[in-house]
C-alpha cells in the first residue's frame, strides 16, 4: 500500500511540475512584425526603417530622442556640456554591455572610429567631427572642425559597440564587420539571438538592462522581412503576427482595421514632396512654380492615402517644414488649393503653359505615388498645361537627377530627417551645394535659402535655430521650388495582444522615426 502511494505522490509531483514547466512556457511573450528587406545588424551601416528597429532596441547612444516631449535626454550619458565646437559627456557608471563587459569612454571612442573609417550608413553626420578623446573611464570629448549645433541629436545614430568584444571577434582591418552583420555588441534591452538579413532577426529581452522596462515587454521578438501583404493579412487573422509594417497599401490597413485590429500612428519627421526642377522651363520662373503649388488639390491627396474616414498615411502641411519639427507652423493654416490665386500667379509666368510639357515622373516601385502624378496632372490642365506621366525605375531616377537637363520637371520622394532635427531633412534638399541627389532634383539656388540653413546648423542656442528654420520655412514657401503634398504619419495596423504607447498616445510620443518600435517601452499579452 505504501508503494502504491509513493508512486501516486511521485506522478503527483511530476505533473505538477510537467503543469509548471507548461505555464513558463505559456507565459512567454513573443512578438511578431514586419519590415522591408534587408536588415542590417552592423550599427555603422543602419540607415533605413528596418535598420533602426534593430539598432534602437541592441543598442544605445549618448542621448536620446525625448518621450512625449522635444529635444534630447540622456541615455549612456548623464550629462554634457558645449561651447559650440566641443562637446564633453558625463558617462553612465553603471552600465554593462550584453557581453558583461562595462561600458566605459574607450567603447565611444572605438564606435565613432569605426563609424568614420567604414564610412558607411550615416556616418557623414560626421564629417566635422575631427576626434573623440577619452577624457577618464567616464568622461567623453567630441572636437569639432566648426560649430554645428545639430551635432547633439546626431548622437542618436551613434550607437556605441562593446570595443573588448568587437576586437575580440575582429580579421585583419575589418572592424569585426563579418561579426557584427550576424551578432550584436551593445548595451541595448535586446540581444540578437539569430539574424537572417533576408527573413527573419529573433531578439531576446536583456534582464541586465540598466534603463526601466515595462514589466509586460516582450520577452522574445521577430522581426520578419519582406512579407507580402496577402500574407500579412493571413497571419494577423490567424492570430501569428502582431504589427504589420508601414508599407500596405492603405486599403489593405482599412481591412484589416475593419476586422477588428488597432491602428498605431507614428508622426514622421518628413513629408512627400513633388519637387520642381528650377532650372530649366517652366519652373525656372517662380510664378509657374507658385502657380502649380496653389493648384495642387492637398485635400484630394490627402483622400488617396486615407486608411478610415478619422486615420491617414499623411496630414495636410502648414508649410515647408512639418508642424511639429523645429520651424514648422504648428498653428499655421492648412495648405488648401486656391485657383484663382494659381492663375494669377500664372499671368505673371513668362512661359505659356500651352506651349510647355511638362515631364510628371514617379518612381516604379512605389505604385501609389502614380495616383499623385495623375492627380498632379489633372490640377495642371486646370491652368492649360500639357504633361506627359513617366514611370521610372528608382535606379534609372537615381541616375538622371545627376544632371538638371536629365532630371524630369517633376520628381515625387519621400524624405524624412534621419535624427528628428531639421538639418537633416533641409540641408540634403535645398543647399545649393547639394544639388543632383535623390533628395534635391530641384536644383534650387537660393542665397537666403544657403544663408538660413548655414545659420540653422551655427547657432549656439535653441532660439536662434528656431528663428533661422522659420525664417526658412517662409522663404521656402515665397519661392516654391517643390510642392509640400503631405507630412508623412506612418500607419501600422496591430493586434490587440499588443500595447505601443509611444505609437497611440501623444504624451508618450518619440520624435524621430522608427523610435516608437523600442520594444522595452510595450506591453505584450500572453
Amino acid at each position: 500500500m505504501k508503494t502504491i502511494n509513493r508512486a501516486i505522490a511521485a506522478a503527483a509531483l511530476a505533473a505538477t511540475a510537467l503543469t509548471a514547466v507548461v505555464s513558463a512556457a505559456q507565459a512567454e511573450t513573443v512578438l511578431r512584425l514586419d519590415e522591408v528587406p534587408v536588415g542590417e545588424l552592423d550599427p555603422a551601416k543602419a540607415s533605413d526603417y528596418a535598420d533602426s528597429i534593430l539598432m534602437f532596441n541592441v543598442y544605445d547612444t549618448l542621448v536620446f530622442a525625448g518621450q512625449g516631449k522635444p529635444g534630447m535626454v540622456p541615455d549612456l550619458a548623464s550629462s554634457w556640456e558645449t561651447d559650440g565646437t566641443s562637446f564633453t559627456f558625463k558617462l553612465r557608471d553603471e552600465v554593462k554591455f550584453q557581453s558583461g563587459n562595462p561600458f566605459t569612454s574607450a567603447d565611444v571612442v572605438y564606435s565613432l572610429e569605426r563609424m568614420k573609417a567604414l564610412g558607411q550608413g550615416l556616418s557623414y553626420l560626421f564629417e566635422d567631427v575631427t576626434g573623440a578623446e577619452a577624457v577618464d573611464e567616464h568622461t567623453v570629448k567630441f572636437t569639432l572642425a566648426k560649430p554645428y549645433a545639430p551635432f547633439l541629436a546626431a548622437l542618436v545614430r551613434l550607437p556605441i559597440v562593446d570595443k573588448k568584444l568587437v576586437e575580440e571577434n575582429t580579421t585583419g582591418d575589418d572592424w569585426g564587420q563579418a561579426y557584427l552583420s550576424t551578432h550584436s555588441a551593445g548595451t541595448g534591452a535586446y540581444s540578437v539571438t539569430s539574424h537572417n538579413p533576408q527573413s527573419e532577426t529573433v531578439m531576446a529581452k536583456n534582464p541586465s538592462y540598466f534603463q526601466e522596462m515595462d514589466a509586460a515587454a516582450p520577452d522574445t521578438v521577430r522581426l520578419r522581412y519582406g512579407l507580402e501583404a496577402a500574407t500579412v493579412r493571413t497571419l494577423v487573422a490567424q492570430g501569428e503576427h502582431d504589427i504589420t509594417s508601414q508599407w500596405l497599401p492603405p486599403e489593405v490597413l482599412a481591412s484589416l482595421a475593419k476586422e477588428g485590429n488597432q491602428l498605431l500612428t507614428e508622426h514622421g519627421n518628413g513629408a512627400f514632396y513633388i519637387k520642381l526642377n528650377t532650372a530649366k522651363a517652366p519652373f525656372d520662373d517662380v510664378n509657374c512654380r507658385l502657380a502649380v503649388s496653389n493648384a495642387f488639390d492637398y485635400q484630394s491627396a490627402l483622400k488617396l492615402i486615407a486608411v478610415t474616414p478619422e486615420v491617414s498615411q499623411g496630414k495636410v502641411p502648414t508649410g515647408a517644414i512639418p508642424a511639429q519639427m523645429l520651424g514648422g507652423f504648428p498653428d499655421g493654416e492648412p495648405l488648401k488649393q486656391d485657383l484663382a490665386k494659381a492663375k494669377e500667379f500664372l499671368s505673371q509666368c513668362k512661359y505659356n503653359p500651352a506651349d510647355t510639357e511638362v515631364e510628371i515622373s514617379w518612381i516604379a516601385e512605389v505604385p501609389i505615388e502614380e495616383r499623385f502624378a495623375l492627380l498632379l496632372q489633372a490640377n495642371m490642365q486646370q491652368l492649360g498645361f500639357k504633361s506627359k506621366i513617366t514611370k521610372m525605375p528608382w535606379a534609372l531616377f537615381v541616375d538622371a537627377v545627376t544632371k538638371p537637363e536629365s532630371t524630369p520637371n517633376v520628381s515625387q520622394v519621400n524624405v524624412a530627417s534621419v535624427t528628428g532635427d531639421p538639418d537633416t531633412l533641409l540641408y540634403g534638399m535645398y543647399h545649393s551645394s547639394a544639388a543632383g541627389t535623390w533628395q534635391s532634383p530641384e536644383y534650387l539656388k537660393d542665397e537666403e535659402v544657403d544663408k538660413l540653413l548655414d545659420q540653422g546648423r551655427a547657432a549656439t542656442s535653441e532660439e536662434e535655430r528656431a528663428a533661422a528654420y522659420t525664417a526658412l520655412n517662409k522663404r521656402l514657401m515665397e519661392i516654391a521650388p517643390s510642392i509640400y503634398a503631405y507630412d508623412s504619419q506612418a500607419v501600422f495596423a496591430a493586434s490587440n495582444r499588443v500595447k505601443v504607447p509611444a505609437l497611440s498616445d501623444d504624451s508618450k510620443r518619440i520624435s524621430l522615426d522608427s523610435a516608437g518600435f523600442q520594444f522595452r517601452l510595450m506591453e505584450m499579452q500572453p
